[in-house]
């Protein structure tokens, strides 16, 4: 009996140190499926948009090249169709223009009503806990767009740097501007560090942030803060006084 009872402590225990190195290595490979569906997600809005642009530009730039092939050899021969070859290389070309400030507009620009529930979608998938909220109903399309682009960054950012378990985006409108921040905990330890700056200096991510609220007349501040956290807060006012050339952009092509 002692024998047997032997036996089934060392059994047992080869067991428990069995379970034991089994866990941290399951732990390892989710944290590393983790940031491959990270890396992915961004991989696909990246080629996305390179289809996008050369389904726009493929057709009209072949078309634009033999139609100039042409109005050169009819310009050699002194033949007056050259003219009219090279007025439609003329159209073509700004069609291609037109096309592509489209492709790149829906691409940068973003709707705030929508861009936050779809950063909590990729934010949970990847296994990040986010909590929304603040709505941005009544705000003017111009700061809707500005606050959008910046939640999208700011979500990508997230995914791609630091070790995030929970996020908050949380937006609100007081004495006549609308504040948006973006919180997140495992930011890295170094200042700096967070989103948009990797590896703990001010990264190019953060300068591109703070473009779309300047052009505004708002502003852009990150950092970390207690709790080993980064907080990005973004503010535009809801009726700049002195409106930009690019402002007047977004609200004409806003609906």
């Amino acid at each position: 009996m002692t024998g047997l009872l032997v036996v089934f402590a060392l059994a047992m225990s080869l067991l428990a140190a069995r379970c034991g190195a089994w866990t941290p290595s399951v732990l390892w490979e989710a944290e590393r499926a983790r940031e491959t569906e990270a890396r992915l997600a961004v991989a696909e809005e990246r080629l996305r948009f390179g289809r996008d642009l050369h389904d726009v530009l493929g057709r009209n730039v072949a078309v634009i090249v033999l139609k100039a092939e042409l109005a050169v050899r009819l310009g050699r021969r002194g033949r007056p169709e050259a003219v009219d070859q090279m007025v439609e290389v003329q159209r073509l070309a700004q069609e291609s223009q037109r096309e592509v400030r489209a492709v790149v507009r829906g691409y940068r620009e973003a709707d705030l009503g929508a861009e936050p529930a779809g950063a909590q979608g990729v934010l949970e998938a990847a296994g990040i806990e986010c909590a929304i909220t603040g709505s941005a109903a009544g705000l003017p399309a111009p700061v809707q767009s500005a606050l959008g682009w910046v939640v999208r960054e700011a979500a990508t950012n997230v995914l791609r740097h630091g070790d995030a378990r929970t996020c908050a985006i949380a937006l609100r409108t007081e004495d006549g501007r609308a504040e948006l921040s973006v919180e997140n905990d495992g930011a890295p330890g170094s200042p700096g560090g967070g989103p948009g700056s990797p590896g703990g200096g001010p990264g190019s991510g953060l300068a591109g942030l703070r473009e779309r609220p300047a052009e505004l007349g708002g502003t852009l501040r990150a950092g970390p803060v207690d709790g080993g956290r980064f907080r990005l807060t973004a503010e535009v006012p809801l009726r700049p006084a002195g409106t930009t050339e690019t402002a007047r952009a977004l609200s004409e092509v806003t609906p």
